[in-house]
């Protein structure tokens, strides 16, 4: 059973810090083991690559076949059934006209001195994006890495994709090719990003990693970072609903159970203020528990760190689930609008009760890579700016860099930077004698 919470119990506030900090996953220590697999890649190359996925994929692979072929990817794309194919096209759409409008705008204007200044968004040359095997082998991945790449102008795209014992999933290679994904490599685990990272003569690297991995994925992506970037190492999946009595408990039972389902540390958390209704929830949770493929895991992840909270009222829930920043967010509500300005930490906001968690996931059109484990605090989802940079842009006239040049020597003789201000101040001594 989950942990049940009152806001007016007196022990409520510890209860609910312990809830706050509990540790979902299991980390082993596995950096070590990590650090010598990125060591052995950056050394050894293709045979380090080739080596690793014969023993934890038991796949015997060549420089030749690291990667899909064309006519591998063909073949497999065509065994895709028509009523999958036209729905990830329609994914594919909707997620990439919503990213399209995140593509951000080049500024430049002149101040008051007549400087000219601005800044200019570029996107990273090449980037790699990890797609888990196995049973965590999702084409909904794919697209959500991929097509913000590609919407940013990404010149390249390559995707690792471990194939445990040669079995592909056709809808990741359909999914890499409707996002224009250049190269598929079939690869995982912490060789594959520091394939990505560092390269190997068959390997191109690139300049970012992106995608969801294991705890060795994980590690591997916090030790590259800074030769390439990154963006977030992602936990367990979470949900919070805030539900008022005007729900059916059995939809939000199954929006609980969605994240469940995804891994025994996955996190569902249900902030309502009727306690009738929160009983009646938890009772369609263990009745559609029975249900599910994958009861043993959501079972488990229910079971472990589900929480059913009471409050008085939905300002109080906005105020912890503020508290909890979620990955995930359902406002099933009367009024999700006015509840959601009320939240400012979230990874993503589902408004109203005819918008599960899993319209998100597929087809909605936001990205589903978020922060997890409260980091939407201070960081957001994966979005075209993942994939761009900025530069800035500045351009002096003499009369600016007259105006404001002074300053500039003023504040470098401050700091003891001799040649910082010194080339101020060369170039104003000579605008000074053209000038007599």
């Amino acid at each position: 059973m989950p942990q049940f919470l009152n806001i007016n119990d007196a022990d409520f506030e510890t209860r609910f810090e312990v809830l706050l900090n509990a540790k979902r996953e299991d980390s082993p220590d596995v950096d070590a083991t990590v650090a010598d697999i990125i060591s052995d890649v950056r050394n050894r190359g293709d045979a380090a690559v080739i080596e690793l996925t014969a023993k934890f994929d038991h796949l015997e692979l060549t420089p030749e076949t690291l990667a899909f072929s064309a006519e591998e990817i063909d073949i497999e794309c065509e065994k895709v059934p028509t009523e999958q194919r036209d729905a990830l096209e329609l994914a594919a759409k909707r997620i990439t006209d919503y990213h399209a409008r995140q593509l951000p705008k080049d500024e430049m204007w002149q101040d008051e001195h007549g400087a000219t200044l601005g800044w200019r968004w570029s996107a990273v040359s090449a980037a790699g994006l990890y797609v888990p095997g196995g049973l965590a082998s999702y084409p909904s991945s794919v697209l959500m890495n991929a097509i913000p790449a590609k919407v940013a102008g990404v010149q390249r795209l390559a995707i690792t994709a471990p194939t445990p014992n040669g079995i592909c999933n056709p809808l990741v290679l359909l999914a890499a090719r409707l996002s224009g994904v250049d190269t598929v490599y079939r690869i995982g685990g912490a060789q594959a990003v520091a394939a990505l990272a560092y390269g190997t003569k068959t390997i191109a690297p690139v300049d970012k990693i992106t995608g969801p991995g294991n705890a060795f994925v994980a590690a591997a992506k916090r030790r590259v970072f800074g030769k390439v970037g990154i963006d977030m190492i992602a936990g367990p999946s979470e949900i919070l609903v805030i539900a008022d009595q005007d729900n059916d408990p059995d939809w939000i039972a199954y929006d609980l159970l969605s994240q469940a389902e995804h891994d025994e540390s996955a996190q569902s958390i249900l902030i309502t203020d009727d306690q009738g209704f929160a009983d009646a929830c938890v009772s369609s949770v263990e009745k559609l528990l029975k249900t599910l493929d994958r009861q043993y895991i959501a079972g488990a992840s229910w079971r472990d760190f589900g929480a059913v909270m009471k409050v008085d009222n939905l300002d109080q829930a906005a105020v912890l689930s503020d508290r909890i920043a979620p990955e995930h967010l359902e406002l099933c509500v009367a009024d999700p609008a006015a509840l959601s300005e009320k939240t400012q930490h979230a990874g993503a906001i589902f408004m109203g009760n005819l918008t599960p968690e899993a319209i998100g996931d597929y087809i909605g059109g936001p990205n589903h890579v978020l922060p997890t484990a409260r980091s939407a605090r201070f960081s957001s989802g994966l979005s075209v700016l993942d994939f761009m940079k900025r530069t800035t842009l500045a351009q002096m006239t003499p009369a600016a860099l007259r105006a404001i040049g002074p300053a500039a020597e003023i504040l470098a003789q401050s700091e003891g930077l001799q040649a910082h201000g010194q080339s101020v101040t060369a170039r104003l001594e000579r605008f000074n004698e053209e000038r007599e």
